[in-house]
């Protein structure tokens, strides 16, 4: 335990000590103050590999990496936003214009170090790797608190490919994620094969149900089964009509841009439909060479992605106020780490852990444009610090679910977050 945990452990349990003797334990937990949001949904955009914050929403001097001997800092103009004193860079300039509507929250940070798997499932779980404990991720946690908010779809959905980090952990299954990789396809294994009419694949469940076990409501099997029920309930052209792009009109496909944007556009439809919590992948194709992991040359390409991320988010924060979802829907901007201000030889960046930038939009929240403040080469925080237990408690509260809340793990309670407070100034 670090010395931040203990002290927030204090604190709790002074607050606690001094409720009646009755109200103390769970109920404690949920007496302590915690702002508490009115967010409905959540659409988490996972930028793998690394954005580089001082490149896109924590600029500084003005850089030159093609230069020799390359200079330090930010690679791109500065522009002003819709906030007076906060800047971004050129290349997020239709984001600058929505910026009341955003807060990159700059100083968060994390000392899980530079190393690509660790930092992603540190920034999705908020715990590190640990014995044989998996943790859930923060899609995983809202799904069990929250389930979906239309029984006819999942809680939580996937626009990527799979991984462990994503996952439900000692959750169980029944809080694991449906992916997809195709937009226009959608999930694989929900549509019947031609000739299988609906009576046939009833008849196929009545078959199965005999088979299944009926083990204890907390077995791994039981988990598995409900899954599966889960699985069949949503198979069939109800569920699928959400993956039909093609219903929208074409000038609102053509404002989200790529293949990126339109995996946005899908979010705000699943949104629409009542999934809970959708994590959107970004640049799974490696548009400009090398994604978000700019080491040298990866540079040189770097502003194609952050423009192809501004008309998607740009377009998706406007699309949902129009529709009156933007209050009841939180939109997360996540990456692994940042990159320094300094160039390395090939005239990239290297990876850096120790401050960086993920940023909130919609959802109900008093936005900023910014929160914090970092150095003058974006390298370490020099106000209001934000660990990553911190940004999740904050995404936590703004859906209403209260971060300090004790899940169980095998009979072991396990706060939701270790130790996240909300950023306060983000709420009332």
């Amino acid at each position: 335990m670090n010395r931040r945990t203990f002290l927030s452990h204090v604190a709790t349990a002074t607050a606690a000590a001094s409720l009646p003797p009755g109200l103390r334990g769970a109920d404690a937990a949920r007496i302590v103050s915690h702002p508490k949001g009115k967010a409905e949904h959540c659409i988490f955009i996972w930028l793998g590999g690394g954005m580089s914050q001082i490149d896109t929403f924590d600029p500084k001097k003005r850089g030159n990496s093609k230069s020799k001997p390359s200079v330090a800092g930010t690679d791109y103009d500065l522009i002003e936003t819709a906030v007076p004193g906060v800047r971004y860079t050129e290349h997020l300039a239709q984001t600058a214009r929505l910026a009341d509507r955003v807060t990159a929250v700059r100083t968060v940070n994390h000392k899980l170090g530079i190393e690509h798997a660790l930092a992603t499932n540190f920034v999705h779980t908020g715990r590190p790797i640990s014995g044989s404990t998996i943790y859930p991720s923060v899609g995983s946690v809202i799904a069990h608190e929250r389930g979906a908010a239309n029984e006819k779809v999942p809680a939580y959905m996937v626009i990527g490919y799979p991984n462990v980090s994503r996952g439900p952990g000692f959750l169980g299954a029944k809080h694991g994620y449906i992916y997809l990789v195709d937009t226009e396809s959608g999930p694989a294994g929900f549509t019947p094969p031609e000739g299988i009419d609906p009576e046939r694949v009833a008849a196929r469940q009545r078959l199965l149900a005999p088979l299944q076990s009926h083990g204890s409501p907390d077995s791994a099997m039981r988990d598995y089964e409900d899954a599966q029920r889960d699985a069949l309930r949503l198979a069939g052209p109800e569920f699928m009509r959400n993956f039909r792009l093609d219903q929208e009109p074409g000038s609102v496909r053509q404002r989200y841009g790529g293949e990126f944007g339109q995996r946005c556009l899908l979010a705000r439809r699943l949104v629409q439909a009542g999934v809970r919590f959708i994590e959107v992948s970004h640049n799974l194709n490696f548009i400009n060479g090398a994604g978000w992991d700019t080491h040298n040359a990866g540079q040189l390409n770097q502003h194609i992605l952050i423009r192809e991320l501004d008309t998607a988010i740009s377009a998706l924060i406007t699309d949902l106020e129009a529709k009156g979802l933007l209050d009841k829907t939180l939109i997360a901007i996540g990456t692994e780490f940042g990159r320094p201000g300094q160039f390395d030889g090939g005239g990239g960046r290297g990876h850096q852990s120790a401050v960086f930038s993920l940023v909130l939009a919609g959802g109900g929240l008093k936005h900023r444009g910014a929160y914090g403040a970092t150095d003058d080469l974006a390298g370490k925080p020099v106000e209001h610090a934000v660990s990553v237990p911190d940004f999740h408690a904050t995404i936590y509260a703004a859906l209403g679910v209260n971060p300090s809340k004790e899940l169980v793990n095998s009979s072991r309670p396990v706060p939701i977050t270790d130790g996240g407070k909300p950023i306060a100034a983000l709420f009332g």
